[in-house]
């Protein structure tokens, strides 16, 4: 059967942090049990769609998908299981807020567990409390540290961290004591990401109100100064923003990242706005509540921007996705995939990065330099439009 990754998208959160520009919002318990049965029932009527796939992996997304009663996310689980084949084994994650779980941590996240559940995505995203404050996150240190000894007393062996760096105000060593305090939790996965100041989003309206972000180079001091400690911990650098012990490697995200590699690149998305990419077909759906709500039931009055992608443009997303993996992409992939030389179509690209000292090449293999690294966004805009 093809290989198929699922995400769910709950638009729901307790409030709206200063940085996010996320499809999301505070919602009461009624709007949130309306929107879990309408969930569930286009999961129903899109499944028809995918009855030659095999899900690999289950990603709750959004949003804040603990905000949401546990019982509504088991359902919801209950029906992909029922509507589609889903592997032995596979991945199934839902990120969690730590304010969310409440006094009864433990016990709602052993029903998690118990409806299959198998990996948490925890927000932690600072060590200290007055920058959680100023980021508009709801929870503390405090709670943090109750909802990851509540995973693991609920027997998860598989917990990600989040983490944010280059926050206003922030200092490298300020920084460094949210890396070792998450290092000693020894998480199976950390994702670590630097601050992008969104448009349409509080801080970005209100950017004078905040101490200033930290240059250029003390951004790049805090990646290369936590990539340091992560791999001295035994971590592996597997992509850009992304660290795991040996076997823990988000098997979902990398569908995105292999799309077009010879691996798992298909990925159905559902929910309000949520993404899908079936071999070179790709939509989202409607990000209009009223919308989704009304046609549920109907999978193709949701989707919008519907799009074919050329070859051209798989051939871009091979690269500018590959190349954020650490092991970068292998001439001998794109060629079985293409039926061209990775050299005759971005040669003078590939050449120019290697002259720069950000791109390397090692036994058929491409891939980011320390120096690339630090400017991969420039890297990868290369390779689109080529």
């Amino acid at each position: 059967m093809k290989q198929l990754g699922i995400y769910i998208h709950i638009p729901f959160c307790v409030k709206k942090c200063v940085y996010c520009d996320f499809l999301s919002a505070p919602a009461d318990d009624a709007a949130k049990k309306g929107y879990m049965a309408a969930l569930n029932e286009e999961i129903k009527a899109a499944s028809k769609e995918y009855k030659e796939y095999e899900a690999q992996t289950i990603f709750f997304g959004g949003g804040t998908p603990s905000c949401v009663d546990v019982e509504l996310i088991a359902e919801c689980l209950l029906t992909v299981q029922g509507c589609f084949c889903v592997s032995r084994g596979a991945e199934i994650s839902m990120e969690i807020n730590p304010k969310t779980l409440g006094s009864e941590a433990e016990k709602k996240l052993e029903r998690l567990k118990k409806s299959g559940i198998n990996r948490l995505s925890i927000g932690l995203q600072s060590a200290d409390a007055d920058e959680l404050k100023m980021l508009g996150r709801v929870h503390t240190p405090i709670d943090f540290e109750n909802a990851y000894s509540a995973a693991r007393s609920a027997g998860f062996k598989n917990i990600n961290i989040d983490l944010i760096f280059s926050l206003p105000g922030q200092s490298l060593s300020k920084w460094l004591k949210t890396v070792n305090y998450a290092v000693a939790l020894n998480p199976e996965h950390m994702s670590l990401y630097s601050l992008i100041v969104e448009e349409n989003t509080y801080l970005f309206d209100h950017i004078s109100q905040y101490p200033p972000l930290p240059d250029e180079e003390t951004d790049r001091m805090m990646y290369h100064e936590a990539d340091r400690i992560l791999k001295a911990h035994g971590y592996d650098h597997y992509e850009i923003s992304n660290y795991a012990k040996k076997g823990f490697e988000s098997r979902h995200n990398q569908i995105y990242w292999q799309r077009g590699c010879g691996h798992i690149r298909n990925y159905a998305g559902f929910g309000l706005g949520a993404s899908s990419t079936v071999g070179n077909r790709r939509h989202k759906n409607t990000d209009d509540l009223a919308e989704y709500m009304a046609y549920c039931k109907e999978p193709e009055m949701l989707k919008r921007d519907v799009e074919i992608l050329s070859e051209r443009e798989l051939m871009e997303e091979f690269m500018f996705l590959g190349l954020r993996r650490m092991e970068g992409v292998l001439a001998d992939e794109f060629e079985r995939t293409f039926g061209a030389s990775i050299e005759s179509v971005y040669g003078k690209a590939l050449e120019k990065w290697k002259k720069e000292g950000c791109l390397d090449e090692r036994n058929g293999r491409y891939f980011l330099t320390e120096k690339g690294i630090d400017v991969s966004n420039a890297v990868m805009e290369e390779f689109l439009g080529e």
